[in-house]
């Protein structure tokens, strides 16, 4: 039996398995393989690892982790759940039993974005979620907000910071009188028309707007609407926290979720994320799990 079980081997898992490591407790991971951030060649705003490719940054530290010899990787999502008298019993992809005393959640989420032709194409290269990881490489450029929703609008009055930018309401939010007025006071141009498709093959994007105009710009911002993307938390019936952007796990802040013995970190746990938060979001849970091991059996 694994004194944790860890479904996910992105950056949180990672790092959450590395604190249970290295409080010398045997760690079972489970990855499907598919990193949120695998569109992007580039991650930024990491300290110390500014600009790397996130392939590379996340292959680095799966071998760093791999090296601590009560760790163990397998490469099989995780299809099932069930709670048992000491812990957890989980199922993979490939009818494989893990048994677990405590389990940590880093599954990580799917976006989902506006179906506009070309739109997913060009996610992560030209078409983001955040200008703190990707606006300043964009030189100032001509930059445009998709808006999904009300929600937008806190994009849009940010964009501005890292170029002009113009507001795509695309049908699915209408500023009241102090809304257009706050966006008049960072310069931004609202654009009514619909989009219709989003094209390019090199830097930047150009949006097809329905009466035939064309806007190139150095990048588009949308929100991604966000959900877990393993089934075990559904069937744990974790409490969840409805958010604009979607359900996340909700956590303390120990990132113990509602269930008893079980954790949850990185981008599940929160409404909007980035790397490093996801790391530090892994060492908490993991560091966590570690005390609950600890100090839980004592009388």
């Amino acid at each position: 039996m694994a004194d944790v079980i860890i479904v996910g081997g992105s950056y949180a898992g990672m790092a959450a398995a590395l604190q249970l490591a290295r409080g010398r407790r045997d760690v079972v991971v489970l990855d499907e393989g598919i990193r949120r951030n695998r569109f992007a060649a580039h991650s930024h705003g990491v300290l110390g690892q500014d600009g790397r490719d996130p392939a590379d940054f996340a292959q680095e530290a799966r071998s760093q982790l791999l090296k601590y010899p009560n760790v163990t990787w397998i490469n099989e999502p995780a299809t099932g759940v069930e709670t048992v008298e000491d812990g957890f019993v989980i199922r993979t992809g490939d009818a494989t039993t893990i048994w677990g005393k405590r389990l940590i959640l880093a599954t990580g989420v799917r976006d989902g974005l506006p179906e506009i032709h070309g739109l997913q194409e060009r996610w992560g290269k030209a078409v983001f979620h955040c200008p703190y990881c990707h606006g300043y490489e964009l030189e100032q450029g001509p930059l445009g907000v998709l808006a999904i929703g009300e929600i937008s609008l806190h994009q849009a009055l940010l964009i501005p910071e890292w170029g002009s930018t113009t507001f795509f309401t695309n049908g699915r939010f209408e500023p009241n009188d102090q809304q257009l007025q706050q966006l008049k006071s960072r310069n931004v141009r609202l654009e009514s028309e619909r989009v219709v498709e989003i094209s390019g093959s090199g830097p930047g994007a150009t949006v097809h707007l329905r009466d035939g105009r064309k806007i190139e710009l150095a990048g588009l911002f949308v929100a991604s609407m966000v959900n877990a993307s393993c089934p075990i938390v559904e069937q744990l019936a974790c409490e969840m926290t409805e958010t604009p952007l979607g359900s996340i796990i909700q956590t303390s802040e120990m990132k113990e979720t509602s269930i008893p013995n079980v954790f949850a970190c990185g981008d599940a746990t929160r409404a909007a994320g980035n790397l490093t938060m996801a790391m530090a979001d892994g060492v908490l849970a993991g560091s966590a799990a570690h005390r609950s091991l600890v100090f839980d059996g004592l009388s």
